[in-house]
């Protein structure tokens, strides 16, 4: 069975089991709050106002977000690979591209939640936003799950290594 095979295997599952109106809206709720890493913007900048002593930490974190949905735009464009289509399951939600590879969501939800971490610990819970935003695509139908797979590592690989000092 190839990795191609598989991944819409996933897909499809992931579009057919377990929906329900409350756990769609839910999924599309968590979506719309990743849109342009709009919920790790506000966030962190909530973060950077209460915590002065590491403010720029948060600042940087918050700044994250959006540098890697630039930079996931630019990798959509150089592998071109369009979003899932699977005949009597259309897609749950829209997007500003017909660009699936890889998921900016899950690429900006990892990268920030990571960083997160880096300053504070106690932001795990980020990580878990991260996930549920991550896995929201292609319960959606808005990505295969290959693309959430790449942006969450992207993502993490970046938190990983952005300085978080000037």
């Amino acid at each position: 069975m190839s990795a191609e095979s598989v991944d819409l295997k996933l897909l499809r599952a992931m579009r057919t089991r377990g929906h329900s109106p409350r756990l769609e809206a839910a999924a599309q709720a968590l979506g719309k709050a990743g849109n342009n890493a709009l919920i790790w913007v506000l966030l962190n900048l909530v973060l950077a106002a209460i915590d002065w002593s590491r403010h720029e930490q948060w600042l940087i974190c918050a700044a994250l977000g959006p540098v890697c949905i630039g930079f996931n735009y630019l990798i959509k464009l150089a592998v071109r690979r369009p979003r899932p289509v699977l005949e009597g399951l259309p897609p749950l939600g829209g997007a500003p591209s017909s660009l699936s590879f890889p998921s900016a969501h899950a690429f900006s939800s990892f990268a920030v939640a990571t960083a997160m971490f880096r300053v504070d610990h106690a932001t795990a819970g980020a990580l878990v936003v991260a996930a549920l935003i991550s896995l929201g695509r292609p319960y959606l139908g808005m990505h295969y799950p290959s693309d959430v797979l790449a942006g969450a590592l992207l993502g993490v690989l970046a938190g990983l290594i952005v300085p978080l000092s000037l």
